[in-house]
């Protein structure tokens, strides 16, 4: 079965060609970062049209690698939320007029379902129970998963995400758009430990994770040294805050893994990029026991192979979309 994915859900076009939910033929992606970095952020009108622009040719070309034509698709699946209005209208509208065109079955999935199975195309569906920590840059939660497609949420942030978080603090440092992959870079030069940033919630006894506190601590940090006469350092300070933001992730995700009872944790979302992130969860988890996995970085981000992944496995499962299915820019993991 052949399912293309379409992926419209922010600020990146990308479309995909996937057979039997794991070889991937084509993921193609048409970024929109040298559009946003002027306005340091996206802007939804700007994004929707671009999306209008690369939709087509993008559509077109991924069919052309994957070595195939529209009527030798089998299904279509598209990101009908969450994400920015403007710019899910633009992805669905394309894929209800590729099955209503070619008769190939529609399929809507949900982003962060998406981000989850990006795990499945490199390692296929590992036995369930799993824990999954999504962290992107507008949601971070924590995720139980009895089986596929059941999820139960078990905390979330109370404020901002850390992807919001990273792309803050890298503006306020002058790291530029998009910020989280400048502040990686930076903060492997630095000392993790030179400054002790707070770890919010992290005896909170819950699961749920508080952001914005931390970001107010650097900016007071930094006008406190200003104000002294020092300046601090940029690698020490990226590195710090990095490691206060990853410490409360990994501790939180091992708890809810043992808690649970489950032997794998699953990692997604364009956060999951981050290499301390990944390198101390994995450190974590080897050390409690689990096997942690997560997709390689080109998966991480916004792309459309780990929709046309999600989506082949609900139409596996008989599940299907009518052509009047709508966008939901809050949807939420059903239960």
């Amino acid at each position: 079965m052949k399912v293309l994915g379409i992926e419209t859900s922010c600020d990146e076009t990308a479309v995909a060609v996937v057979e039997d939910g794991r070889s991937v033929l084509a993921n193609l992606i048409s970024s929109q970062v040298d559009l946003h970095a002027r306005y340091g952020g996206v802007v939804p009108e700007l994004a929707s049209r671009a999306h209008v622009q690369a939709i087509n040719p993008l559509m077109a070309e991924a069919l052309d690698r994957a070595g195939c034509r529209f009527a030798d698709i089998d299904g279509v699946a598209v990101t009908v939320g969450p994400g920015l209005a403007g710019a899910l209208l633009v992805g669905v509208a394309a894929a209800k007029a590729v099955s209503l065109a070619t008769g190939a079955e529609l399929i809507g999935v949900n982003h962060l379902e998406g981000h989850i199975y990006a795990n499945f195309l490199e390692h296929g569906p590992p036995e369930p129970p799993y824990v999954c920590l999504v962290v992107s840059g507008g949601h971070t939660l924590l995720v139980h998963m009895p089986e596929e497609h059941r999820y139960e949420v078990l905390g979330q942030t109370v404020d901002d995400a850390a992807g919001e978080a990273f792309d803050k603090i890298a503006r306020f440092m002058g790291l530029g758009f998009p910020g989280g992959p400048a502040l990686d870079r930076l903060a492997r030069q630095g000392d993790p430990e030179a400054i002790a940033f707070p770890r919010a919630m992290a005896d909170s006894g819950d699961y749920d994770f508080s952001l914005s506190g931390l970001k107010t601590a650097v900016l007071r940090y930094v006008k406190g040294e200003l104000a002294a006469g020092r300046r601090p350092d940029p690698a020490d300070l990226a590195a710090s805050f990095q490691e206060a933001i990853v410490d409360v992730q990994v501790s939180k995700t091992v708890a809810a893994a043992l808690e649970r009872g489950v032997s794998t944790v699953l990692l997604g979302g364009g956060v999951v990029a981050n290499t301390r992130l990944r390198e101390r969860m994995e450190k974590a988890g080897a050390e409690a026991g689990l096997r942690v996995l997560f997709p390689a970085i080109e998966l991480c981000t916004d792309n459309a192979a780990m929709i046309a992944c999600a989506g082949a496995s609900r139409l596996a499962r008989g599940e299907r979309s009518s052509l009047d299915v709508a966008i939901d820019p809050g949807l939420e993991l059903a239960p």
